[in-house]
């Protein structure tokens, strides 16, 4: 058996680095895993607070969810997609019937592999309803997958800039980033302001997307995260997605809520958006439908948008979409969600964690902003004038973390974090929903420990 170090060797040599993320110069190396925790070979716990960028909402090796997997794989493991299976069947429908619950609309259920692969199927049902517009709303810090057409609704344009566009085009309109937003506006009253920049861009034809004579938009969609996410956790005031809503549903503008991120409770609801009182058109998942055990994605979409008659069969396809091991193991994940009451735990622990890390900022003037919604919280590391953004901090905080030589009652941890944001300072916690308070009391003992590492 290969070495670690015979592993790097060969990985430099053999391996694309364009399907991973090298953050530091040498990745680390984890050969176990169990509830909140990694392990590496010398049997080093690491606090894992990024959980798979949340696809393992459920903790690591969740013995329910593991449990499926392993029923399924002894009895039907494998089948091919033109024919049906109970488990496909069965989660479309428990998603459907919760959606219309909750959103007062019939739809139905569309599977992929990838939450990229499920946002390139939801541009597909926007322009196949909107009769071949190609062109998108989405948020300055806004997320939606590197695929080419999930890209181009990506904010960023490093995703973009070897490989150009491919038809899907998209206009970054400003998201309220209250903490970076202007000074002396409420939460609320700048959510309002983003609100009216947006409105105006339909007050005349010379604004570029609507043409007056006919009311009708040069634009299809509006995709939004909820609660942004690569973009570190932004959370906006409660009353924007309903001010937003008004403006899409004047101009025939579908709503195309992405919920890969921060569905399946990570805000204590199953549906982030469900927070903010407005109905999606389209709603995208992934992620931890499966707790990262297999590749499954889909859509939620309203019925005029996806009845076969308008989204007939093989509009899209991919061969392991809705596959038996992975709606096995989302069927029994969203059983155990409605068995199980996440909405309270979440919150709760949220709230306790919020807390912990509202004391370490009156402590570190490094911490710029905490902010939290259920079990996705932020942290915003800047310099010592509590503002300017601190990448380089953040990224040693991030490096000593995976030293796993922080000393906590006589143990040696390791911590790991994720980093995100606009530059790139922002820790974006989404631990495991079965997190313990004292796993929360361990983690921000280890975050001060590295604070008092690393601040100079």
């Amino acid at each position: 058996m290969a070495n670690h170090d015979q592993l790097r060797a060969m990985e430099a040599e053999y391996c694309s680095w364009g399907d991973t993320v090298h953050y530091m110069p040498e990745p680390k190396y984890f050969e176990g895993c169990d509830g909140s925790f990694m392990f590496d070979a010398e049997g080093c716990r690491f606090l894992d607070l990024q959980m798979w960028y949340s696809a393992v909402n459920f903790g690591y090796r969740n013995p329910r969810l593991n449990a499926a997997a392993h029923r399924q794989l002894d009895q039907l493991p494998q089948v091919a997609s033109q024919y049906l299976h109970r488990e496909k069947v069965e989660l479309a429908a428990m998603i459907a019937r919760d959606a219309e619950r909750k959103f007062g609309a019939k739809g139905r259920v569309h599977f992929n592999v990838g939450g990229a692969q499920a946002v390139e199927d939801s541009l597909k049902l926007v322009r196949n309803a909107s009769g071949g517009k190609s062109l998108m709303f989405a948020f300055e810090g806004g997320y939606h997958g590197r695929t080419l057409g999930a890209s181009a609704i990506t904010s960023s344009y490093r995703y973009r800039r070897r490989f150009g566009h491919f038809g899907d085009r998209a206009q970054f309109i400003e998201f309220p980033y209250h903490f970076r937003g202007p000074k002396g506006m409420s939460k609320e009253e700048y959510g309002l302001e983003c609100v009216k920049k947006f409105e105006r861009l339909f007050e005349t034809e010379y604004n570029g997307v609507l043409d007056p004579k006919t009311g009708q938009a040069e634009f299809a969609a509006f995709y939004v995260e909820p609660i942004q996410g690569t973009g570190g956790y932004v959370i906006p005031p409660p009353n924007f997605f309903i001010e937003l809503k008004k403006v899409l549903d004047r101009h025939n503008i579908l709503l195309v809520v992405d919920e890969v991120q921060m569905g399946f409770f990570r805000t204590g609801k199953l549906w982030s958006i469900e927070h903010f009182g407005v109905e999606p058109d389209i709603l995208v998942f992934g992620k931890a439908l499966t707790n990262g055990l297999n590749p499954l994605s889909g859509l939620w979409a309203k019925e005029a948008l996806i009845n076969p008659t308008v989204f007939p069969p093989g509009s899209t396809h991919s061969t392991f979409n809705a596959n038996p091991m992975g709606t096995a193991i989302a069927l029994e994940a969203m059983k155990m969600m409605a068995e199980t009451d996440y909405e309270t735990m979440v919150m709760a622990k949220g709230a306790y964690f919020l807390e912990g890390l509202r004391e370490l900022q009156t402590r570190w003037p490094q911490i710029g902003d905490v902010d939290g919604l259920g079990l996705a919280l932020r942290a915003e590391i800047c310099q010592a004038d509590g503002f300017t953004p601190n990448k380089a901090l953040l990224d040693r905080i991030a490096e000593e973390g995976l030293r796993g030589d922080v000393e906590v009652d006589g143990e040696r941890l390791g911590l790991i974090l994720d980093v995100g944001g606009y530059y790139k300072n922002v820790i974006t916690f989404a631990p495991s929903l079965e997190i313990s308070l004292p796993e929360i009391d361990l983690a921000l003992r280890l975050l001060d420990a590295l604070l008092r590492r690393c601040v100079d």
